[in-house]
């Protein structure tokens, strides 16, 4: 047993140092090409002329085609209001197409944005028998568009499971036929379909693709980079802002053993948002992100389980006091906690101060579940799967994160958006569900940490005696089970529409962290090219 007075370890061996070092908080970036005065007022200039396009929509093709490509340019959050109106108006109306690719275009707006649409929209390129036509193997447009709706499936819908078999053998067959830009976009999906892609990474890839569309429009795509150009310049100030309160926060606890990964945080925090009016939203996620990970590591990698049950005594009580509690090397981690908290409460306004309490209680949730794990560690002892997977989406640490994107958040962030949130149901526990089980099959694949406790496909290998092979079929069909929760809190919880979307955010930015078996928060390397395209490079106009 360590003694009270121990300090703590160096860095694990597991945990590379950061990749980033003190690199944005020394960086300047070289000038734009015009001063952001004048990009303001061009974009203002600029936003008038797409709300001009809405109404010069005549059709309802034209009218999703434009939704489309304000949402895959990433600059729909400009026009709100106006792709609210056309969805609805949209909805309300019948669809008369015979392209594949409009009504399934349709289909994939409608219920991103929280409108219910029948499956039976498909009928019409079927035959008696309820397969598809043979002509529309031959339009890839149309299979691609038909690919990505049918993700927007929720439970039971065998029909949609059929549609994404069948789109994806048909453009697997044609994809080395095809032309750039179709190419590049049906290669993206048959790796990650495009409702379960992170929308700014889209946005990089579709502004240089958009160009080359025989019917793109110039103020469009001229609005989408210099958009791109301003956001970023805030980002970057965020994110020096950021590594500043880390590094004097990571000195000052010094828990060295922890993974160093600030810059991560932020990048993980604005794939719940990115628009400009969240900043304060954006930070605090971004530091309760950087808690989950201290926390993690010192039950994971450091603690002993008599420190663990301190820590989550302490955590519970909740005032300066119980430091009296803890060994040395965690006295001022506690302490900081509790200012950190004390600091978000001051961010917001007096009728928003509440959102904290919550905030403050999914931790305490989170660090019983953290203790849980620990004790099944320490005694050696391998849970029942269904045990096991009841604790861990708890220790995967997003239905704290779900609380925590709300707590900075506007208006959209009610009292009953924080219940909800915190009930850990549906949209939230699939969430959570996704983030365990990406993370669990990562982890198989690398190997623990050194007080890891069995994960879910560990347990689930013991209790039915198969080959990691069958346990990774069935975690991958419990996280497709999870995907078609999200989707249809979309349109089960309209009310809470805004919390849901960007707790979706959350959860669309677990394949981007954990696909291919890979932790790459962890081992973060891999993400420094796409940290650079987002944050550092501008997009030249």
């Amino acid at each position: 047993m360590a003694s009270c007075n121990a300090t703590a370890p160096e860095m694990a061996s597991d945990f590379h140092p950061t990749v980033w070092g003190d690199f944005f908080i020394n960086y300047s970036p070289e000038p734009l090409q015009r001063s952001e005065e004048w990009m303001t007022e061009r974009v203002n200039q600029l936003k008038e002329e797409v709300i001009g396009l809405f109404e010069a929509c005549n059709t309802t093709v034209e009218q999703i085609n434009l939704v489309d490509t304000l949402q895959h340019l990433s600059i729909d959050h400009h026009f709100d209001e106006q792709i609210a109106s056309t969805l609805s108006s949209i909805h309300g109306g019948e669809c008369n197409s015979s392209s594949l690719h409009d009504v399934a275009l349709r289909f994939r707006l409608l219920r991103q944005h929280g409108f219910w649409v029948s499956p039976d929209e498909f009928n019409k390129f079927k035959d008696e028998d309820g397969g598809f036509n043979v002509d529309i193997t031959n339009d890839p447009r149309g299979l691609l568009s038909l690919y990505n709706a049918a993700y927007l499936l929720t439970h039971g819908e065998t029909a949609l499971e059929e549609s994404i078999l069948f789109a994806r053998q048909h453009l697997q067959s044609m994809k080395s036929n095809l032309e750039y830009p179709l190419a590049e976009q049906v290669k993206r999906a048959l790796r990650l379909p495009l409702p379960r892609t992170i929308k700014r990474v889209e946005a990089l890839h579709f502004m240089s693709e958009y160009k080359e569309e025989p019917m793109h429009n110039s103020s469009i795509l001229e609005f989408a980079k210099l958009d791109f150009d301003l956001l970023q310049r805030l980002h970057l100030k965020e994110l020096k802002a950021l590594s500043r309160w880390w590094k004097d926060l990571y000195r000052e606890v010094g828990l060295t053993y922890s993974r160093d990964r600030v810059v991560e945080c932020y990048l993980w925090s604005y794939t719940a948002y990115y628009e400009q009016e969240y900043t304060r939203a954006r930070m605090i996620l971004a530091k309760i992100i950087a808690i989950i990970i201290m926390t993690d590591d010192t039950y994971d990698v450091r603690a002993t389980l008599e420190e663990c049950q301190k820590l989550n005594e302490a955590i519970q009580r909740w005032e300066e006091s119980a430091t009296s509690l803890l060994p040395e090397y965690l006295k001022k981690f506690y302490l900081k906690l509790i200012s950190t908290f004390k600091e978000f409460e001051n961010e917001l306004k007096p009728d928003e101060k509440y959102r904290v309490s919550f905030c403050r209680k999914a931790f305490q949730i989170l660090s019983s579940n953290y203790l849980q794990e620990a004790e099944w560690f320490h005694g050696n002892y391998k849970p029942r799967f269904k045990d096991q997977v009841s604790i861990s989406i708890m220790c995967s640490g997003a239905p704290f994160v779900c609380v925590g994107l709300l707590v900075g958040m506007g208006d959209a962030a009610t009292k009953e958006a924080l219940e909800w949130a915190s009930g850990c149901t549906d949209a939230v526990k699939a969430c959570a569900e996704v983030t365990r089980f990406m993370n669990d099959l990562a982890s198989f694949k690398r190997g623990k940490n050194k007080n890891d406790v069995a994960s879910s496909v560990e347990c689930y290998i013991s209790e039915h005696s198969v080959t990691s092979e069958v346990a990774f079929a069935k975690i991958g069909s419990l996280i497709e089970d999870a995907w078609k929760t999200t989707n249809e809190a979309r349109f089960e919880l309209r009310e809470l529409l805004p919390a849901v979307q960007r707790v979706a955010n959350i959860t669309i930015s677990m394949p981007f962290m954990y696909d291919d078996k890979k932790d790459a928060f962890t081992f973060s390397n891999s993400l420094k090219g796409v940290i650079k395209r987002l944050f550092v490079d501008p997009i030249p106009i």
